[in-house]
């Protein structure tokens, strides 16, 4: 397949220019190659060993949640260098969807993480740079099961915070570092909220509010989105694909 087309294809379906971002996410094609796309490889983030690797399995294409320039403006040298020179070594594109990705409907991290959850989704919340990125949906289930639902999706023990009731019935949910929230999911009148991560005094925000917390990850909660999208394009246009696993513990 040609670059162009599938970059094309991205730009449109995950509605690239539709919204806000922070300015080093830069969404869209980061790194070109010679042009063709053979083997797609998809990842939450572009770190060394994750373009390592989709050099290894012989990938022309890297498709990531978190892009090359997180860090912000470096110097073509040392660990940036190094990246940079294996990609064009071993011609691989690289593509990125911050926020494009977190709000996508269907292959984004909220709607497919609720999905697989067993949460009827019934509409979004979290406005982030100009778009409501997070989704809230119901379920009867009681708190230890969904604790459990959630290790078994995710293949990670979320760290709870059991401050609602014992049966989970309204859910928030906003992968990655979504504790800021936590008033608003309140606010919003569910009882429980599925995030990444959050800092020390997030838990007294959950205790004081009377809200279930669930920190499952902020690596574990963003890897559903790129797969779901590289299974998309794999049964859309045929083109062979893995995820490549690289999680960094928070």
């Amino acid at each position: 397949m040609k670059l162009a087309e599938l970059v094309e294809y991205l730009d449109d379906y995950l509605r690239i220019n539709e919204a806000g971002d922070w300015a080093n996410a830069l969404n869209g094609l980061q790194v070109e190659n010679s042009g063709n796309v053979n083997r797609l490889a998809v990842a939450v983030d572009a770190c060394e060993a994750v373009i390592n690797a989709a050099a290894g399995q012989g990938a022309s294409f890297l498709l990531v949640h978190h892009g090359l320039f997180w860090p912000g403006l470096e110097p073509l040298r040392g660990r940036t260098y190094r990246k940079f020179a294996s990609l064009i070594k071993a011609d691989i594109a690289v593509y990125a969807a911050h926020l494009p990705l977190d709000r996508h409907p269907e292959v984004g991290n909220n709607a497919v993480l609720a999905r697989l959850l067993g949460v009827d989704v019934r509409g979004t919340w979290a406005e982030e740079k100009g778009a409501e990125i997070g989704v809230w949906g119901e379920i009867d289930l009681s708190r230890d099961a969904f604790t459990s639902r959630i290790s078994q999706v995710l293949a990670a023990m979320p760290r709870l915070v059991p401050a609602g009731p014992a049966t989970v019935r309204r859910v928030g949910v906003v992968t990655g570092a979504g504790s800021s929230l936590i008033r608003e999911a309140s606010r919003q009148g569910f009882d429980t909220f599925v995030t990444g991560e959050g800092p020390h005094h997030s838990f007294f925000d959950a205790e004081e509010l009377g809200i279930n917390v669930y920190y499952a990850g902020h690596y574990a909660t963003e890897t559903v989105g790129v797969k779901m999208l590289g299974r998309h394009l794999n049964e859309r246009f045929g083109i062979p694909w893995s995820f490549i696993d690289h999680p960094t513990g928070f």
